[in-house]
């Protein structure tokens, strides 16, 4: 059990049936009337943010969210494919739980799947990966006095804005947590 008291950013509870992670929390003591905790909570299963306040000895049961690195095999349409490593189990996930990271996955690539009570939640990809830009406009000579930038499609099928230097066949480094061009390999 974890009391309101004791949230910190990260920990995750079971509120009304539901997991929650604490995205940011604030303990109010104000002048007149008792101390309480003031939260801005994430739904770990339908991503929803929500803000509640709590008093701090109200006691939640603690959530144990699983972390299993798995390999991006392949997708069927439908479903995508992960592979457990150590046991070489297959665990097929539809879009809603891969859509935030698919489009920085390419088959092989390894990814951390995160399970509530056995169940595949979400898929988190690696913090940096490269891919091979498979269409973009090239670069007009003479225009880098600014920061310009354009648009260019990647092997997943995902577009980035990557600068003007950068051609058709490079292989670019993105920074999965913003969506962020970061360098070229």
């Amino acid at each position: 059990m974890i009391t309101a008291g004791d949230f910190r950013k990260g920990a995750t509870f079971e509120l009304d049936g539901q997991v929650f992670t604490v995205v940011d929390f604030m303990h109010v003591k104000p002048g007149k009337g008792a101390a309480f905790v003031r939260t801005k909570l994430k739904n770990v299963v339908t991503g929803a943010v929500i803000e509640k306040s709590f008093n701090p000895t109200e006691k939640f049961p603690e959530a144990i969210i699983e972390r299993k690195e798995m390999q991006y095999l392949y997708n069927d349409g439908n479903l995508y494919y992960f592979m457990d490593t150590q046991s070489y189990e297959q665990v097929p996930l539809n879009y809603d739980k891969v859509e935030d990271a698919i489009k920085y996955l390419k088959e092989n690539m390894n990814a951390i799947i995160k399970f509530y009570k056995g169940e595949a939640f979400s898929v988190e990809p690696p913090t940096f990966v490269e891919l091979e830009v498979v269409e973009t406009e090239p670069g007009v000579r003479g225009d880098t006095a600014t920061n310009a930038m354009k648009p260019a499609t990647v092997e997943t099928g995902a577009t980035f804005m990557v600068p003007l230097f950068v051609n058709q066949g490079d292989v670019i480094r993105i920074d999965t947590r913003t969506g962020e061009y970061m360098s070229r390999v």
